[in-house]
């Protein structure tokens, strides 16, 4: 046993020993660590955000990757899961084929309106909302969406479908006249004997508003859903604990280290300014007020200081076009080294952007955008790993959040639209078979390629080998499988019929099949 240890079993319950006697943290609960102290981070964390560089870097490279500019589903029916519970053999992937393709092309029909009814405020189309959603969730740790049914806005002839959605900003979910937590209500959440959310509390207006300032005062209770279980209000956070009632943003682990790199590179640019302002100086032998005082009179050194500036005032000594430095009797010129950032500077700031890196998921490169000393392997490598993470966000972003608003839309859409469903035998109702109905598989922005002939071939093997399939090689790149086949199609009749040899990519055997022979 080291000198001053205590005898414990593990290292981290020591208490006495130099490293870790000051070090005491206390054991909060889930939501104890989290509601009181919750506005202070947020605040926070958003300051950085709007005023950083690395903050907003990370924030938006991991928008970008997770849920980009069209995120949107591809209707896919487990029709396995309905033939199960009906009986029914004719729900089969024929059949899952077809319903999905109605399902996806209704969707889009309603999530990109140009009227934006999807939006109960009428300013933004579905994947724009999820994006802000998404957003709220990183830098809040909380997204949060009401559903709306605006029966009168399909009465007026201007929408096809009620169903709309609110973004909800998550500073509004609180403790009605922001009372402490309780047993049934944790930080806005209202919970039932076994921790379950039965409603939630929000301010009808925002606490920081005060063109609202009666409303923001007033707190309205949302059920979580209906008494047939549609949705009324969806919030998404990670669950780190269990029974958390509330998320924090994913820099929160960082905020301090962000803010000494702030600090850091604000005294570094400040220090470069301050030098180049004083790049040189003339240095005189005599300072007046010093002199001054030690001989106790000044007619010299007024008459030696008058002298000196009457001389720099006057002369103009030059060589050509080229002024001529000449020093009055007495001074000497001195200069000040530019030698700020500092030599440690750089490395400094590459440790801490790892250190963000590291808490975010993201690769180093992708927030300093400086590629110049990474290369293909390991640039790859870095990727794939933060890909991983994209990948696990974007999984449970679409469980927690983006499902139950494509479910909502699909609960009225199969009572508005023509579906295609079996002739016969048992169909189970939707709300009956409402995870079946609405399974879907979402297309985010795709990888890209570090390597584009490498990556491609390396696809093209797995397909020939039957690892892979088209609609997983199209879905890493962000498309739609069906959309690529028939564009593909559409080019080939169209080279066709003009009599253009096709591209190499289609000589094969398989495109020349339906082509007319050659006449000799």
């Amino acid at each position: 046993m080291l000198a001053g240890r205590q005898n414990t079993p593990y290292d981290a319950a020591d208490i006495s020993g130099g490293h870790m006697q000051d070090w005491n943290p206390y054991v909060w609960s889930p939501d104890g660590e989290i509601n009181m102290f919750r506005d202070r981070m947020v605040s926070r964390v958003r300051d950085l955000v709007r005023n950083d560089g690395w903050a907003s870097a990370a924030v938006t490279r991991t928008l970008d990757n997770v849920i980009g500019p069209n995120f949107s589903p591809t209707s896919q029916p487990d029709y396995a899961v309905l033939q199960a519970m009906s009986g029914n053999k004719k729900f089969d992937h024929k059949w899952a084929e077809e319903w999905g393709q109605a399902a996806s092309a209704n969707y889009r029909a309603w999530a990109n309106d140009p009227g934006k009814y999807c939006d109960s405020t009428r300013f933004q189309t579905v994947p724009q909302m999820l994006r802000l959603g998404f957003r709220h969730y990183l830098a809040d740790g909380e997204a949060i969406a009401r559903d709306h049914w605006i029966e009168e806005r399909v009465r007026r002839g201007g929408a096809r479908y009620a169903t709309a959605v609110e973004i909800v900003d998550p500073d509004r979910l609180s403790n009605p006249q922001l009372k402490f937590d309780q047993q049934n209500m944790r930080g806005g959440v209202e919970v039932d004997a076994r921790w379950t959310a039965v409603a939630y509390w929000l301010r009808e207006a925002h606490q920081g508003d005060y063109f609202s300032a009666a409303k923001s005062v007033t707190w309205e209770r949302v059920p979580r859903e209906t008494r047939f279980g549609r949705p009324l209000l969806i919030h998404y956070f990670d669950r780190e604990r269990a029974n958390q009632h509330r998320g924090v943003g994913f820099l929160t682990p960082i905020v301090n280290r962000l803010k000494m790199l702030i600090k850091y590179d604000s005294t570094e640019l400040d220090a470069a300014i301050i030098n180049a302002f004083f790049a040189a100086y003339i240095e005189s032998p005599f300072d007046q007020e010093l002199v001054e005082g030690a001989l106790g009179q000044s007619t010299k050194i007024n008459a030696y200081q008058t002298e000196r500036a009457e001389y720099h005032k006057h002369r103009k000594t030059s060589l050509g076009d080229v002024g001529m430095t000449m020093l009055y009797p007495g001074e000497k010129i001195g200069s000040v080294s530019a030698n700020r950032p500092s030599g440690n500077y750089d490395g400094f700031q590459s440790a801490m952007l790892r250190n963000v890196a590291a808490a975010t998921g993201l690769a180093a490169q992708q927030i300093s955008q400086n590629w110049a000393e990474i290369n293909y392997s390991s640039f790859r490598a870095a990727m794939l790993e933060a890909w991983k993470t994209f990948h696990r966000r974007r999984f449970d972003f679409v469980v927690g959040f983006a499902q139950p608003i494509y479910a909502n839309f699909l609960e009225e859409s199969v009572e508005v639209d023509d579906y295609p469903m079996p002739s016969s035998g048992e169909i189970p109702a939707f709300m009956e078979a409402r995870g079946a109905y609405s399974r879907a598989r979402w297309m985010g922005p795709g990888k890209g390629y570090v390597d584009p002939v490498k990556e491609k071939q390396g696809a093209i093997l797995g397909l020939d080998a039957g690892m892979s399939s088209l609609e997983d090689e199209c879905a890493e790149q962000g498309v739609d499988w069906r959309e690529v086949a028939d564009r593909r199609a559409i080019e080939q009749e169209y080279y066709r019929e003009r009599g253009l040899q096709l591209p190499n990519w289609n000589n094969n055997p398989a495109n020349k099949a339906d082509q007319p022979e050659e006449v000799h």
